[in-house]
C-alpha cells in the first residue's frame, strides 16, 4: 500500500504542472495534477489525507474560489495559493480567511516543497486526531470498557462468559483501573439488570458504622437506631452488590460477610429474624488476596469463598497501545463538559502520554486530559525532564529512547527527506511514520533546519 503524503496540484497551465509535480514527486509525495478546479473538486472529499496546492488566476473557477468551496467541504484541509505579484493582496486575504500558505511567482521548487511539507505533517495530524475521536466515540457508544489491545478483549470476552452467571466474582486491580466500570458491566449484562447495582466502598465507610450499613438494623437495636434502616446487601437483593476495598472491611464485619455468602440469608442488627436473599457478590481489591503477605488480617476463608472466578484488569502501562484511543475519549468527554473545542493532540503530549507510567492508570489519565482540556500548562513536564536517564531506565527504556536518537540523527543528515532517511534507517515508510508518532517527533522541523 502507499502510504507517501498526498498533494492535489491545480494549475492551468500544463507546463508549470508538470513541472511542480516532478519537483514534488522526487521530495517523496504522491501528485495528483488536476488542470482544473471542477477536476479537483470531483476528486476531493473530506477525508482527502493530504494537502491541496491550486494557483490563483485560472478559468472559470479560480483558485480563491476552489478555496472556498474546499474550506465548505473540510476546514481543516491544507489550502496552498500559488499566486502572481498582482494577486498577493488577496492571497494575503485568503491566508486570514484560512487559507494555509501563499507562495508568490517567481518560487524555487526548495520554497514549494517547504511549505508543502509543513502542510502534510499537520494534515496527518489533524486526521490522527479526528481518527481517535470517532474511535473513541464509537467505542464509548458500544462499550463502556474502551481499549482494543489483546489484554481488553480478552477481558471484555470474559466479562461477557461469566455475567450471566450466578457466581461471585473477584476482580483484581490497580487504584484508577476501572474496578467498578467491570462490576457495573457484570450487572448490565446480566438477568439481575432490572435489579439494583449497589456500590460499596468498605474503605470509605467508618468501621462502627460498617455493619449497620451493609447489614441493616431494627429499631432500638443500638443507641440512636431510631427507626428501621435495610442494609445495603438486602438492598441489592436481586440484583447485584459491589464491595470495592474489600481488603479494608474489618474483622467482624467479615465474619457476618461470610455467614452471609454461605447462607444467603441476613439478619439484621437487632433482629432474629433470618431474611432470604437472591446475592451476587462482585469484590474488589487493590491488593493480591491470594498472598497471605499482602492479604494481613483478611480472612482466608473469606477470600477462598469470594474467589469463585477472578477477573485481572491489567494496568495502563501493560497496555499502552490503548492511551491515545482513552485519551481521545476523555479530551472530547472534558471539551463536551467544558464548552470548548477539543485540543490537538500535540507530538510533546504524545511523547508524554507514552512515557508517563500512570500510576493512577485510567482515573489519572482521565484527570490528565480534563486538566489539558483547560489549558493549564504545568501539566506536563519541560521536554528535557521528559527524557529517560539511561544509569537510570529499564532496558526497554534505553532501547526506545536510542531508537528515538536514531531517528531524529538520520533526518537531520537527510534534511527531513522521507525517502532519505528510509533508506539511511532501513526501515519501510509504515513503520517510520509509526515511530515519528510513538516519539512524537516533528519531521518539519528537520526540514525547515534544512532551509535555513
Amino acid at each position: 500500500m502507499n502510504d507517501r503524503p498526498r498533494v492535489a496540484f491545480v494549475d492551468d497551465d500544463a507546463e508549470l504542472r508538470n513541472a511542480n509535480q516532478e519537483s514534488l514527486e522526487l521530495a517523496g509525495f504522491e501528485v495528483y495534477p488536476f488542470a482544473d478546479a471542477e477536476s479537483a473538486l470531483a476528486f476531493l472529499d473530506a477525508d482527502f489525507p493530504g494537502v491541496v496546492v491550486s494557483d490563483i488566476r485560472m478559468p472559470r473557477i479560480d483558485g480563491l474560489e476552489l478555496f472556498q468551496r474546499l474550506k465548505a467541504l473540510d476546514a481543516d484541509l491544507p489550502v496552498i495559493l500559488i499566486t502572481g505579484h498582482g494577486d498577493v493582496p488577496m492571497a494575503v486575504a485568503a491566508l486570514h480567511d484560512g487559507a494555509y500558505d501563499f507562495i508568490a511567482k517567481p518560487y524555487g521548487a526548495d520554497r514549494l516543497v517547504q511549505s508543502v511539507s509543513r502542510a502534510a505533517e499537520k494534515r496527518r495530524l489533524v486526521l490522527e486526531n479526528r481518527r481517535l475521536r470517532l474511535a473513541a466515540q464509537s467505542a464509548e457508544e458500544s462499550l463502556p470498557l474502551i481499549g482494543q489491545t489483546p489484554a481488553m478483549e480478552n477481558l471484555r470476552r470474559t466479562i461477557r462468559h461469566i455475567a450471566d452467571t450466578e457466581v461471585d466474582v473477584l476482580i483484581a486491580g490497580e487504584t484508577g483501573s476501572g474496578k467498578e466500570v467491570v462490576a457495573s458491566l457484570l450487572h448490565e449484562w446480566s438477568s439481575r439488570r432490572s435489579g439494583n447495582f449497589v456500590a460499596v466502598n468498605c474503605g470509605a465507610l467508618p468501621e462502627s458504622m460498617i455493619e449497620s450499613e451493609l447489614f441493616g438494623h431494627e429499631a432500638g437495636a443500638f443507641t440512636g437506631a431510631q427507626k428501621k434502616r435495610i442494609g445495603r446487601i438486602e438492598h441489592s437483593s436481586g440484583g447485584t452488590l459491589f464491595l470495592d476495598e474489600i481488603e479494608s472491611m474489618p474483622p467482624a464485619a467479615q465474619v457476618r460477610l461470610l455467614r452471609v455468602l454461605e447462607q444467603r440469608t441476613i439478619e439484621p442488627l437487632g433482629s432474629n429474624e433470618s431474611r432470604e436473599l437472591s446475592l451476587r457478590v462482585v469484590a474488589a481489591s487493590k491488593i493480591d488476596l491470594g498472598n497471605p503477605v499482602q492479604r494481613g488480617d483478611f480472612r482466608e476463608d473469606l477470600y477462598y469463598r469470594l474467589n469463585v472466578v477472578t477477573v485481572s484488569i491489567p494496568p495502563l502501562r501493560e497496555r499502552k497501545e490503548d492511551i491515545p484511543l482513552l485519551f481521545a475519549h476523555f479530551m472530547q468527554r472534558a471539551a463536551a463538559r467544558f464548552g470548548i473545542e477539543v485540543p490537538q493532540l500535540s507530538p510533546q503530549v504524545s511523547r508524554y502520554l507514552f512515557q508517563h507510567d500512570w500510576p493512577g492508570n485510567v482515573r489519572e489519565l482521565a484527570h490528565f486530559a480534563e486538566r489539558l482540556a483547560l489549558g493549564l500548562g504545568d501539566v506536563i513536564a519541560p521536554p528535557a525532564t521528559l527524557r529517560i536517564e539511561s544509569g537510570h531506565a529499564s532496558l526497554p527504556a534505553r532501547l526506545e529512547q536510542y531508537e528515538a536518537d536514531l531517528i531524529r540523527e538520520a533526518l537531520l543528515a537527510n534534511a527531513g527527506d522521507v525517502r532519505s532517511t528510509l533508506e539511511t534507517l532501513g526501515i519501510p515508510r509504515k513503520t517510520f511514520y509509526d515511530k515519528l508518532q510513538r516519539h512524537g517527533i516533528d519531521r518539519a522541523q528537520y526540514v525547515r533546519k534544512a532551509d535555513d
